[in-house]
């Protein structure tokens, strides 16, 4: 019996990778750092954290920068491209009720990035605890975290654009991508949006940046009520594929529209993907990535409507944005069932 959690159950332990001087946030470095100290410090006053950094000296700088929850952290040292660990670290499956890390094979979101180190990044982590004490299995299948979302009671959604995408599996077909979805994951049913990224996205329009489970009849989306926003109308054909979604009990889901913040722009221009769908869940608390915009109150509202039972977070997410990615994609928790001693 496999089942994907979904993440709001109970968790061990949340995964971070640190940025560094050699990264690809540049003059941004320091604005970046003061998000990464603001997550990992409340990250760690709600469960364990797990810090991949370069090397010593690294980790001896990270230790500067922490003011609390310093008895909560963990340090791990190995190489990587990227700090967006939700598409590179295990996914965990429950396998008849006990832990399975999946390491599936990571390709650059398609080739577009050198990868090499990313991809090796689990079989590196498996040196360390928590990882050694747990089983692993290696899968032949390109397959990011922010491609797939579990309601935890064995549906999966995703989008086409992404798992489709002859650039990450090409041999594969849509029924045969199911089928592994179905056999790794215990998925019972896959929900597949057909939907296009958000500018400054390139992950071929992972779905974590586009529409969530909140619990298993809620869906929380990315969504526009301004005609002039560019991507307005394919929010609102992404709301209908919604609408016309059912629940594993055959009722319409709950929706909660979450609305884009005004685009942010890089020093070149290029617009980054900005969204308040890519919150995180950890025990007890949703961290919601806001962008110094009005409508982050708003998305902070609606968030604490889904998920009454936990303290909803402000997390200071523009610095991090400008890498094109947000707080769900930095992130990768681990659940309950993962031993973290």
């Amino acid at each position: 019996m496999i089942r994907f959690p979904a993440e709001w159950e109970k968790q061990s332990a949340v995964l971070i990778a640190w940025p560094d001087q050699a990264g690809d946030f540049g003059a941004n470095l320091n604005d970046v750092e003061q998000s990464y100290r603001f997550i990992a410090e409340t990250i760690s006053r709600y469960e364990s954290l797990i810090i991949v950094c370069k090397n010593t000296t690294h980790q001896q700088h990270i230790e500067t920068l922490l003011q609390t929850g310093k008895s909560a952290i963990r340090f791990i040292s190995a190489d990587y491209n990227d700090i967006w660990v939700r598409d590179t670290a295990f996914l965990t499956v429950e396998n008849n009720g006990k832990p399975l890390l999946l390491n599936f094979r990571f390709n650059g979101w398609g080739g577009k990035y050198e990868h090499a180190a990313d991809n090796a990044l689990n079989r590196n982590m498996l040196k360390h605890a928590p990882f050694a004490n747990n089983p692993h299995l290696d899968i032949d299948m390109v397959l990011e975290g922010g491609s797939v979302e579990s309601d935890g009671k064995g549906t999966i959604l995703t989008t086409k654009q992404c798992l489709l995408n002859p650039n990450r599996n090409p041999d594969l077909n849509k029924n045969e991508i199911e089928a592994l979805l179905q056999k790794h994951f215990g998925a019972e049913r896959v929900l597949w949006l057909d939907q296009e990224n958000l500018d400054g996205d390139d992950t071929d329009a992972h779905i974590d940046t586009l529409a969530r489970f909140c619990s298993p009849d809620t869906i929380a989306y990315t969504s526009s009520n301004d005609p002039s926003e560019k991507h307005y109308q394919s929010l609102k054909n992404m709301e209908t594929q919604l609408k016309a979604l059912k629940t594993i009990n055959g009722e319409p889901y709950k929706l909660v529209a979450l609305d884009l913040p005004k685009p942010i722009f890089d020093a070149d221009g290029k617009r980054l993907p900005a969204n308040y769908s890519n919150f995180l869940v950890i025990n007890d608390a949703v961290m919601v990535p806001v962008y110094d915009d009005p409508m982050d109150q708003t998305a902070v509202e609606k968030l604490a409507e889904c998920f009454p039972q936990h303290k909803i977070i402000a997390t200071p997410c523009r610095p991090i944005v400008h890498q094109y990615g947000s707080l769900h994609c930095m992130t990768m928790q681990f659940p309950a069932t993962i031993s973290t001693d």
